[in-house]
């Protein structure tokens, strides 16, 4: 099991980490609030089935769309970074939790912290470098990539990943941050809970201690909104998960295929989807029909292969890091590339598929009030987001259309 919530840590800094020379321009001190939460793995149905009462509430209140679709892989960092910048993994580069880099020649793993701070790694803009650089303040209690320096900057306020902070001190950091004096005080929050992920690998998405673990977020929420409340902010919250979860079925848990021949490819990982890499170019095709004719619980897609909705073919793969092969394990059934037991949960899958579907709620000032609104690909938050903070963006550099989602905001 691969979770970025779970993932070990030797030292773990528990420092907020301030830029204390940065402050809001003076028109950005007009500007309405947006806290950004995350909850990983909280399939879109997780709400009603296991009565997160507040979600549910506040939706009503605000919008709530029948699912964010994720960006394929509908794995933990991809998606997350896609929120934050508006493009699909092809396009900014985290084309999996792990991955083979042909420039460098290295393997980008989600646990190897040194990485995961570095912005080699990140292409695009995220949202907080969009709001800093045109001078308005932003804070993060953990997002993918906000510990890394991409364009040069990070939030003004932000945690290093870590599992020491306990839910009170976190919530107390951002009561803090809304009773800054308005020229320190960050207009956007991103916030992030790993339970219901954690909870969902190892027991099942099906299980008390998933509905425990979706009720003990929907808790932590109903307090946000207390602390945005009584702050007499107006502050909007955005309620998203990354990717939902699955059972897998354990009778149709596959090792690597016997055809491959591990000393021609590079293999990093992988459970729903594992790709391949070639030493060599010659070796590609002789492999990929070797894999083709032995194929039952899973597809195998050359890199030109894939179905074009995934936006993960050869021609979106701007840095040249997805695999020469693809093995797309068919849901239920899953790879187990490792040595340990397989986890009775499992993302990953096709992006189509109901059980991969993210949850995406919206309530606040600057949303209608008691929409429902279709399923949406997940990098249409971002042009959303900017448009609320009222921050200037480049509609040619990003894949969200802000047209898809205005229907829900006010103006």
């Amino acid at each position: 099991m691969v979770c970025w919530g779970t993932m070990s840590v030797l030292a773990q800094d528990t420092t907020q980490q301030i830029n204390k020379d940065r402050k809001n321009e003076k028109a950005q001190t007009q500007k309405p609030y947006v806290i950004l939460i995350s909850a990983d793995g909280f399939r879109a149905d997780m709400a009603a089935k296991f009565g997160a009462t507040h979600l549910l509430e506040f939706s009503k209140k605000g919008v709530a769309a029948n699912f964010m679709r994720p960006s394929y892989p509908t794995i933990t960092f991809p998606n997350h970074y896609s929120i934050v910048t508006g493009l699909y993994p092809s396009h900014h580069g985290l084309v999996d939790n792990e991955f083979y880099d042909r420039p460098t020649g290295n393997t980008y793993t989600m646990a190897n912290k040194q990485q995961v701070a570095d912005a080699y790694w990140y292409g695009g803009k995220p949202l907080w470098v969009l709001a800093e650089e045109q001078g308005m303040l932003s804070a993060s209690f953990y997002w993918v990539a906000s510990e890394s320096a991409i364009r040069g900057i990070r939030p003004t306020y932000y945690y290093n990943y870590n599992n020491k902070i306990g839910i009170e001190s976190r919530l107390q950091a951002v009561k803090d941050w809304l009773q800054l004096p308005e020229e320190k005080r960050p207009h956007f929050i991103t916030f992030y809970f790993p339970e219901v992920d954690y909870a969902g690998h190892v027991y099942g998405p099906n299980a008390t201690e998933t509905r425990q673990a979706v009720q003990w977020v929907d808790n932590a929420v109903g307090q946000l909104q207390q602390i945005a409340t009584a702050s007499g902010l107006p502050v909007n919250f955005i309620f998203v998960s990354d990717h939902g979860m699955t059972q897998i079925d354990s009778n149709r848990v596959m090792r690597l295929p016997a055809s491959i021949d591990t000393s021609r490819f590079r293999i990093p990982g992988g459970s729903a989807l594992v790709q391949l890499y070639a030493k060599d170019p010659k070796y590609i095709q002789t492999q990929y029909e070797a894999l083709k004719k032995d194929a039952v619980d899973y597809d195998v897609y050359l890199k030109h292969e894939v179905p074009p909705i995934w936006h993960y073919r050869e021609k979106d793969d701007r840095y040249n890091r997805i695999g020469d092969i693809l093995l797309v394990a068919k849901m239920p059934a899953i790879f187990n590339t490792g040595a340990g037991k397989m986890s009775p949960g499992k993302h990953g899958f096709d992006n189509r598929e109901k059980d991969m579907y993210a949850s995406f709620y919206a309530w606040g000032p600057n949303f209608k009030q008691g929409k429902q609104i279709d399923g949406f690909d997940n990098v249409h938050i971002y042009p959303m987001i900017a448009h609320i903070l009222g921050l200037d963006y480049s509609e040619q550099e990003i894949d969200g259309k802000y047209r898809v989602l205005r229907k829900m905001v006010k103006f």
